[in-house]
């Protein structure tokens, strides 16, 4: 293959996978197995065999994903050839199909997607309006209700919480309203338009004639679906996953989708990859011993590459405080053998476990990056700048209208700003509208109508240049300046280091807007670009240094030399509702996929007391600790390990001791 590996390099089931391409082919990649050199290798073959490139779709999940993999089979065939492949999320796909045909399910050609800073301010207006200025409801917990409820296909008027059901009808009328979407929306929309649609459908069928699937045991009931519609006979569809690392069944992933393959396309090829490339065999047999107590799922065992290694410890500790100290400790004697802090990860459960080890690696003076800082998009400056943007791409849209009405201050107030809220609601009509109907402006004061006026001109005025030719990015810059914005914006500053960071946010906004719109990016596909990239995470990741803090849910996929494993307790793994709602298998997923991001070495922790809305309560070791090759493990415990001179006798194993309670 041009620029890459040989099939020749691939190990016997790689290649086979790679040389299956017609029919509906299951590939069950364990972790650390070369997946995604398989796929794009896979994918290449395609096109080696005469597939045309636009006739090749790939899903994945991230936008890192697919441009990973989109790069990777340009390297192997070469620009010329792979330029027109389809690589791409579930949510960017859908936007494709609705920006042909959404008028067929009665929206407007010009949609706009709503995400961020931009929904959470419709949800906080409608949590007022509905719950009362004392209402304590988080605008998080509505939209994860409201999402819940999509995912699940159930009725938004039908949500349990009377106040969430009513907020969440009145965000779905809001929408409509603005001729917007979501993100759940973007699939529920596609979806009908190919199920209801039969051209539609035929479309995008003849389209796309070799569909790839990445991360399958995270798809749900919906996205399945859309691929059902997607790909018809002789079904030439691929799908990668591993059943063993569904762990979003909380927000909707349905492993059935791979355990029962063959009921969506019958008789596929299955095809194995158990060569673990990534962990050692101390490591695997750990992780094998574990996942085998799942019931009901596909078999397989992941098979080592790399023999021996450190055996797995499992340290029982006295508490969270104590197990901070000895896990940050440890990090800095292994630094001292010449490791990078990049080398290390600390996996956690829950986000309240963490905070111990935050205290205690800024005492020690360790830098450490989190996952989850706030998204670039959700800064009130940029998404202030973007707000513009998209109201010179089209004034439809009341959220950002409503944003940089008054934004730098312009004489036009918020009481105004509502009753042209309150005018369009009664004539159902956008805001833009009241603002230029001269019945609207009679009932205003002179100042205010003055104010309208001259903010619609401006508007207007700016729209007409990128009429003419000149390019968004340059149009945004010159409206920017000419309503003294970044003045105003270095005015709410307290400090030079926060001028320089918003500074930097709105240049980086409005030069990225310029560079992109001048290779050709038309202003809404970029604003829709920006609104389906919310895969920031990784990205802010890799431009921080130090030891990493992740979740469990958060780290799969990634991979670290040494991991460190908090918390192997009841309660937090498995987690205390998992037992509850009967999630546990999930749990054991859970645990699997942590113990699977080790490369080296790994440590996982058990403590006998933690601290919990601030009394100290003793904890249960994890009953998946009984599940374990006793043979790959090394039980160790904080007092010995603190106390080396320790003699023989004081040595004890905790194990009898844990299985007497686990019984």
């Amino acid at each position: 293959m041009a620029g890459g590996f040989s099939i020749e390099s691939l190990n016997k089931a790689q290649r086979e996978a790679v040389r299956c391409l017609d029919g509906p082919v299951l590939i069950l990649a364990g972790a650390g197995t070369g997946k995604t050199r398989t796929v794009t290798c896979r994918m290449s073959a395609l096109l080696e065999n005469g597939v045309a490139a636009e006739n090749i779709l790939a899903v994945t999940f991230t936008n890192k994903s697919a441009a990973e993999m989109r790069e990777r089979v340009i390297g192997m065939v070469g620009k010329k050839r792979g330029k027109d492949l389809t690589v791409c999320t579930f949510h960017s796909l859908c936007v494709r199909i609705l920006r042909r045909d959404i008028e067929r399910v009665g929206y407007g050609k010009k949609f706009v997607v709503m995400a961020g800073g931009d929904q959470t301010g419709i949800i906080r207006q409608l949590i007022i309006r509905k719950g009362g200025a004392k209402e304590k409801l988080k605008p998080v917990e509505v939209m994860a209700e409201i999402s819940k409820a999509k995912s699940y296909e159930k009725p938004l008027n039908e949500i349990d919480d009377n106040l969430i059901a009513a907020i969440a009808v009145a965000y779905q009328n809001e929408l409509r309203a603005q001729n917007a979407v979501d993100f759940d929306d973007l699939l529920i929309l596609g979806e009908k338009i190919l199920r209801e649609h039969s051209e539609a459908r035929l479309y995008w069928q003849e389209l796309f004639q070799y569909v790839t699937v990445d991360e399958f045991q995270d798809t749900n009931s919906l996205q399945m679906r859309l691929i059902q519609q997607l790909v018809q006979k002789p079904y030439n569809i691929c799908v990668v996953g591993d059943d063993d690392q569904s762990i979003y069944g909380w927000r909707g992933a349905d492993v059935t989708n791979i355990l029962q393959f063959e009921r969506f396309f019958p008789n596929p090829k299955v095809i194995r990859l158990e060569e673990n490339y990534r962990s050692t065999q101390a490591v695997l047999e750990v992780a094998n011993s574990l996942i085998k107590h799942n019931v009901g799922r596909r078999e397989k065992e992941l098979k080592h590459t790399i023999p021996g290694g450190d055996l797995v410890r499992l340290v029982t500790m006295p508490g969270e405080q104590e197990e901070a100290e000895w896990v940050v400790q440890d990090i800095l004697a292994i630094r001292d053998e010449g490791r990078e802090l990049e080398d290390f990860a600390i996996l956690f459960r829950t986000n309240a476990q963490i905070r111990k080890m935050e205290e205690v690696l800024r005492e020690e003076k360790v830098p450490y990056r989190m996952v989850g800082a706030q998204s670039f998009y959700d800064r009130k400056e940029v998404r202030d700048v973007l707000g513009y943007a998209q109201l010179l791409d089209s004034t439809e849209m009341d959220v950002s209208l409503l944003r940089v009405l008054n934004t730098p201050p312009r004489g036009i107030s918020q009481n105004t700003a509502m009753m042209a809220g309150e005018w369009s609601r009664e004539r159902d009509q956008g805001i833009w509208k009241s603002l230029i109907d001269p019945e609207f402006l009679a009932g205003l004061s002179t100042r205010a109508v003055g104010s309208i006026n001259r903010f619609v001109e401006q508007l207007e005025d700016h729209q007409r240049q990128i009429v003419n030719g000149d390019n968004p990015g340059v149009v945004l810059d010159r409206w920017l300046r000419e309503m003294d914005f970044m003045e105003w914006l270095m005015r709410q500053c307290k400090a030079d280091k926060e001028r320089d960071a918003r500074r930097e946010a709105v240049a980086s906004t409005v030069g990225d807007l310029t560079v992109a719109t001048k290779k050709g990016v038309e202003l809404r596909v970029y604003l829709d670009k920006i609104a389906l990239d919310r895969d920031k995470d990784d990205d802010d990741l890799d431009k921080k240094s130090g030891v990493t803090l992740i979740t469990l849910h958060a780290s799969k996929g990634l991979e670290y030399p040494i991991v460190y494993l908090l918390g192997l307790e009841q309660g937090i793994l498995p987690h205390k509702r998992s037992v509850d709602e009967g999630t546990i298998d999930e749990e054991r997923r859970l645990l699997y996929v942590g113990i699977t991001r080790a490369k080296e070495r790994l440590s996982m922790t058990c403590c006998s007391t933690r601290v919990k809305w601030g009394n100290k309560e003793s904890c249960e070791p994890s009953k998946f600790l009984l599940e374990l090759n006793f043979d790959w493990l090394s039980e160790e415990d904080y007092d010995d390990l603190m106390n080396q001179e320790a003699s023989e006798d004081d040595l004890r194993g905790f194990f009898s001791g844990m299985s007497d309670i686990l019984e």
